[in-house]
């Protein structure tokens, strides 16, 4: 199923993450510099990004930085989807025969940006990131089921292993999301 973005085109961001996940689930191999430059079409500037991946509307895989770790977003996308089908701890690896059902999301994160409290967030509209010491979680915006500011802190502060009662640091952020 092709991924399409607002004008009914099959996004870039997409068709590398799908050609990262397929080279590396088909042949064990890492798409190289050169086939990332030829997919990249406008990603070579340097941002963090997630890749989603759902099958049949469930969960998949979903693995992503919030600071960039490569040179490039291309290079970002192609890692974070090979590890979203892979090294998710959540699921097992995506084998050969789930390919062609799965429904693939690129989210490429805006600066996060720190807040006073709760009162600026919308998780329709924002990511967060809670921060204590060492300990980070991060939560995109605008997910199925995730409908308050408080269940969206509660998520993010559960994945960072952060209890209700500590101080925490708090960041917002934003997405473009590509289907």
């Amino acid at each position: 199923m092709p991924e399409k973005d607002s004008d009914g085109k099959t996004s870039n961001h997409v068709r590398l993450a799908r050609a990262a996940i397929e080279a590396w689930v088909r042949e064990r191999r890492r798409m190289s510099p050169a086939e990332i430059g030829e997919e990249r079409g406008g990603l070579s500037g340097k941002s963090a990004a997630f890749v989603c991946l759902k099958k049949g509307g469930e969960l998949r895989g979903c693995i992503g930085t919030f600071q960039p770790a490569c040179d490039t977003l291309a290079e970002e996308i192609a890692t974070n989807a090979v590890s979203a089908a892979c090294r998710d701890p959540r699921f097992p690896p995506v084998a050969e025969h789930e390919l062609d059902s799965l429904d693939i999301s690129v989210d490429v994160l805006g600066e996060p940006e720190p807040v006073k409290d709760a009162s600026q967030l919308d998780p329709k509209i924002y990511g967060v990131i809670v921060r204590r010491g060492n300990r980070t979680g991060l939560l995109l915006p605008d997910l199925e089921g995730v409908d308050t500011v408080e269940q969206q802190l509660e998520i993010a502060r559960n994945k960072a292993g952060i209890s209700p009662h500590e101080p925490i640091q708090l960041y917002r952020f934003t997405v473009d999301r590509f289907h």
